[in-house]
């Protein structure tokens, strides 16, 4: 029976990444457009929809390792969500700088919003990576008191 709920969840799990690598795509894309067309498309308003459903892969993943047997290794694939994002902001940061703000301000002076949204959902995903770490932390903590 636990070997048919481990095989159930795995598949699931993997949905669950192909699905988060998807969205992972398109909200990308959709913020790097409105990054460099400098406005000219709305506000995405993809951010909580994309962070909630990355929330999701990575409690179930979590919840996943919990059900493996001890010493049964377990892919680190949802971490590169984590990076590319790190990574991604950063050189838009540095983009920015060097085009002296170009990205930031439009032509009639007004601020722009998609730097500072871009980092936003890269703090949120980088907090939900923390929260799933915290929660694999103290899983370990009281498995290894019980043993």
């Amino acid at each position: 029976m636990r070997k048919k709920i481990l095989e159930i969840e795995n598949n699931i799990n993997r949905k669950l990444f192909i699905l988060s690598v998807l969205v992972t795509i398109i909200a990308m894309g959709m913020m790097l457009v409105e990054f460099f067309t400098r406005g000219a498309f709305p506000a995405t308003k993809i951010s909580t929809f994309y962070v909630v459903v990355l929330l999701i892969y990575s409690l179930h993943k979590e919840a996943l390792r919990w059900l493996t047997e001890k010493g049964v290794l377990i892919k680190r694939r949802g971490e590169i969500f984590v990076y590319t994002w790190i990574i991604i902001t950063a050189i838009l940061y540095l983009i920015n700088f060097l085009t002296k703000d170009f990205f930031v301000i439009d032509y009639l002076g007004n601020q722009l919003t998609a730097l500072s949204e871009i980092t936003i959902t890269t703090l949120e995903i980088c907090a939900v990576f923390i929260f799933s770490r915290i929660v694999k932390i103290i899983f370990n903590i009281f498995y290894l008191r019980k043993k």
